[in-house]
């Protein structure tokens, strides 16, 4: 279903790469997207597909993960309000290199890749948001990978909590504001389900973290931070 969502709302809401633009910028994206509506389990753009523009959230979260050859998916991004997706293999003009998911009903605006191609070319501080997110990602990345080479499950379930928090917030009641299967945590970390579920009962033992149906929220996040030496 289409509907209009305003782009300045979206943008003063959060650090867009569109927070760059002019207001006669702002008035043409207005003119040249679209936006849908989306719900859990709709896929986006699949792994290997063509894409002909960049999607930005304007409400909701989707997964972004890569498949392996068993299948199995390994998340390697979140999306939010204002978060843009799609942009890197439009920028490289390549198939996607992963696939995007809706976890959390969405609102999601399409941005023909003529339109980024003339913001890039027009506006140097678009054109260098564009570049500082390209090289925030390429860091996650290596980030990853060091952790899958260095860091225990343990210690990498502990750092993707606490990344949880850091990404989404928390609500009223402090429990995470993101909701994932246990499936979905493995996913994160880079491991078997089952192990995901023992670590998760561990720490709820160990009255690290609590439980409220899904929900989880993080009571001990000291604990959390000294064991995933990300802090260190």
């Amino acid at each position: 279903m289409a509907t209009d969502k305003n782009c300045k709302v979206c943008f003063c809401a959060t650090n867009s790469v569109f927070k760059t633009l002019t207001v006669e910028e702002n008035s043409f994206l207005e003119t040249e997207k679209s936006c849908s509506e989306y719900k859990r389990g709709d896929i986006i753009y699949r792994e290997g597909s063509r894409i002909n523009g960049v999607f930005c959230i304007f409400s909701g979260i989707l997964k972004i993960y890569k498949t392996g050859s068993d299948g199995k998916e390994q998340i390697v991004a979140f999306a939010k309000q204002g978060d843009i997706t799609g942009y890197r293999s439009v920028l490289s003009n390549e198939p996607a290199c992963t696939t995007s998911e809706v976890i959390e009903d969405a609102h999601i605006c399409f941005i023909p890749a003529a339109m980024i191609f003339h913001l890039v070319k027009s506006n140097g501080n678009f054109a260098l948001a564009l570049m500082q997110l390209t090289c925030k990602e390429l860091n996650q990345a290596n980030s990853y990978i060091k952790d899958i080479a260095q860091k225990t499950v343990r210690e990498r379930l502990a750092e993707a909590l606490l990344m949880l928090e850091e990404n989404f917030g928390i609500d009223d009641e402090g429990y995470l504001n993101i909701i994932l299967t246990r499936e979905e945590l493995a996913n994160i970390v880079g491991t078997a389900t089952e192990s995901v579920i023992r670590l998760l009962s561990e720490f709820k033992s160990e009255k690290t973290i609590l439980f409220s149906g899904k929900k989880i929220k993080l009571v001990n996040k000291t604990f959390l931070q000294k064991l995933s030496k990300s802090f260190n």
